[in-house]
């Protein structure tokens, strides 16, 4: 039940201190301030002020439409609306059993030039900003072309930017550490901390029927949104009326503070599906992980990883160490016909994975299967195939599905697009349809639609695990960007768990990817590893080595207790690029993730977060006495210490290492 403490009023008036030209508004604590001003020439601007200092300071607005009405100057106000709302929504799973969602909202009614209307919504919590635009259904509107947002970011102080570059195609790339000032371009979230102590993150909310933004920057510290391009140079095509996804600006004074937002979440609309009981947050292991290692294939062949024989390897492993789900990939004909248009036939196994026997077996076992969908890019293909081939999981009682991008998309488009954003929402509305869960690789970045669509579970979005088995690896940092970065958009499969570092254990080994130089590995100790479930939320969480690395390993204990949900997340230490410690619960008991970059770092944490005068036993998985990154990160220490609500946890860790720590009440 939702518990509603303000409702939602929408009164219409102009305030007396401003103008037609001139309108603000406050955050429920009224620390943040909205400014929006119209020049002489009726082109929009806005400011933003935190305790009353600006810190994003006149920035435009407006939107550039192709043979018609030119929403950039000519405008004037002709209706004020205020209203706030004040509530408390319980979402599906989360990292949270519940979510405040408290804003001060304005909504301008204006008119061009030529008399044509567009709207602009603001709303304003005690985290940041969120704005979007509307074209409105009206006379001498139909074909709507537009052609390059106004909308502008533009810090008044410099700084640190966490970013990756603007690219249409892609998110996998390392994370820059620049001054803000140095930023060319960047996708979203991009992070910022601003001279004066001020931590700020980019993003869009609710990206629906539009093109994704990225961002460049047009002088000095002053961002301007661009939008991904239709092969022809349209930016979106609209019929009748389009409302932009909401620009956001998360603002904190901590670094913590980003990662504990909700005003991306907060900005989508909520669950439109009527029954969510099939939806459930899972923990699973699969055939991937030899593929990307090059000691298996996807294809049919001597190392093939997808057959019969290996899966039922894995559903006994989960069986018997409480996973539960099994991932296989390449089970399916086409992957012999990468590249080419309608490869992969998304209903047919290959030769030697029996699919009706593995149902079976996996039914027998009390496990769960997770079906894959590669498409290579071909996006069309599989539109044509996806209700048969998601009727076919769903009536072997397969309600989880993993699909792929990785390719070209057809006829010059690009993923980032509008025409791609359309596509993955077809795919996670034709999947509720079947009561499938969504875990997307290659994605669209992960924008809040989850709170909407509870079954778009979780998805890639980021250079993730996969680059370790055929590249120089991920850098120690990485980790701990990830979270005040990608993570601010949504939940992550970066599909952590791998326990054999230096692939000791890496048999017939076939080099097959280019970025392979001969230098591959895991950058992180295995207590990292452990920490990293806990520390890169995902409802769908994978452990992603060999089951043969995990079989008679200790260390493996901790994914077998650490649950698929949580109902609280507290961050306990934060720093970007350097530490992060997040503590989450799940009705009583409480698991923490430590983690650091290339830097040994001991930290002290307060279990004040306990329930006073009970007592709890913590499993401690932490770095061993002789953990090394270089040639010995798989040594692990294992404890067991009472604790209670007045104890204090030492966290002492190596390189790039961890700690990860389980806590659970004693019975009496």
């Amino acid at each position: 039940m939702k518990r509603v403490l303000f409702a939602l009023a929408i009164s219409i008036f102009i305030c007396a201190c401003t103008t037609s030209n001139q309108v603000g508004l406050k955050s429920p604590s009224g620390d943040i301030a909205f400014e929006l001003k119209i020049d002489k020439k009726g082109q929009m601007h806005y400011s933003l002020l935190l305790e009353n200092k600006e810190v994003i300071a006149s920035s435009k607005l407006g939107m550039r439409l192709q043979n018609d009405s030119s929403f950039t100057n000519g405008l004037r106000i002709v209706d004020i609306k205020k209203g706030s709302k004040n509530e408390v929504w319980k979402p599906v799973w989360g990292p949270n059993e519940s979510i405040r969602e408290h804003y001060n909202e304005l909504i301008l009614s204006m008119r061009n030039h030529e008399n044509k209307k567009l709207n602009l919504y603001v709303r304003l919590f005690d985290d940041g900003l969120g704005f979007r635009y509307e074209i409105p259904k009206q006379d001498g509107i139909d074909s709507i072309h537009i052609m390059k947002e106004l909308t502008e970011f533009n810090f008044v102080n410099n700084g640190t930017a966490w970013t990756i570059p603007a690219n249409y195609e892609s998110y996998e790339m390392l994370y820059r550490t620049t001054t803000i000032d140095q930023v060319k371009d960047a996708n979203t979230p991009a992070t910022f901390k601003t001279n004066n102590g001020n931590y700020f993150s980019i993003h869009e909310a609710n990206l629906t029927n539009f093109a994704g933004m990225t961002l460049i920057n047009s002088g000095g510290t002053n961002f301007q949104a661009n939008l991904v391009p239709w092969p022809d140079g349209v930016k979106v095509r609209a019929k009748g009326s389009v409302k932009s996804p909401w620009r956001t600006i998360t603002i904190s004074k901590s670094a913590a503070g980003l990662v504990e937002s909700n005003i991306i979440q907060n900005l989508n609309e909520p669950c439109v599906l009527e029954n969510t009981s099939w939806i459930e947050p899972l923990k699973y292991i699969g055939i991937w992980w030899g593929m990307h290692l090059g000691v298996e294939t996807w294809t049919m062949g001597p190392k093939h990883g997808a057959t019969t024989e290996n899966m039922k390897k894995y559903i006994d492993f989960a069986t018997e160490n409480g996973v539960h789900a099994v991932l296989a990939e390449g089970w399916n004909t086409g992957w012999e016909n990468w590249g080419k248009a309608r490869a992969f036939d998304q209903q047919t196994p290959y030769a030697d994975f029996d699919f009706d026997e593995i149902v079976r077996y996996a039914k027998a076992k009390k496990v769960e299967l997770v079906g894959h969908h590669e498409t290579g890019g071909d996006y069309i293909f599989y539109e044509e195939c996806m209700e048969d081939a998601f009727a076919k999981l769903h009536d072997n009682g397969i309600r989880i599905l993993k699909t792929g991008y990785a390719g070209p998309i057809p006829n010059g488009h690009f993923h980032h697009g509008q025409k791609m954003v359309q596509h993955y929402r077809k795919v996670v509305e034709t999947a509720a349809k079947y009561q499938l869960m969504i875990d997307a690789h290659e994605p669209i970045k992960a924008t809040g639609i989850s709170r909407t669509y509870p079954n778009m579970m979780t998805r890639e979005g980021a250079r993730g695990m996969e680059w370790n088995g055929w590249s120089e690896g991920n850098p120690p940092e990485h980790h701990v960007i990830l979270p005040f970065t990608r993570c601010l958009g949504g939940p992550i499969d970066y599909t952590p768990g791998t326990f054999d570092i230096l692939y000791k254990n890496r048999k017939d080994y076939t080099k097959w990817n280019s970025n392979d130089k001969g230098n591959s590995r895991v950058n992180t100790t295995i207590a990292k590893q452990l920490a990293l479930w806990v520390c890169l939320y995902s409802p769908l969480q994978m452990a992603s080595d060999l089951v043969s690395n995990y079989e008679g390993q200790p260390a493996f204990k901790f994914f077998e207790m650490l649950p698929a949900d949580f109902d609280e997340s507290k961050v306990l230490a934060a720093e970007i690029g350097d530490v992060y410690s997040v503590a989450r619960r799940k009705n009583k008991s409480w698991y923490i993730g430590s983690i650091t970059d290339e830097n040994r770092r001991n930290l002290e944490i307060k279990l004040s977060f306990l329930e006073d005068g009970k007592k709890y036993m913590a499993s401690i998985f932490e770095d061993g006495e002789h953990a090394n990154l270089e040639n010995n990160p798989t040594d692990i220490k294992i404890r067991n210490v009472q604790v209670d609500s007045k104890s204090v946890l030492h966290v002492k860790m190596i390189e790039s290492g961890g700690q990860a720590v389980a806590i659970v009440p004693i019975v009496d």
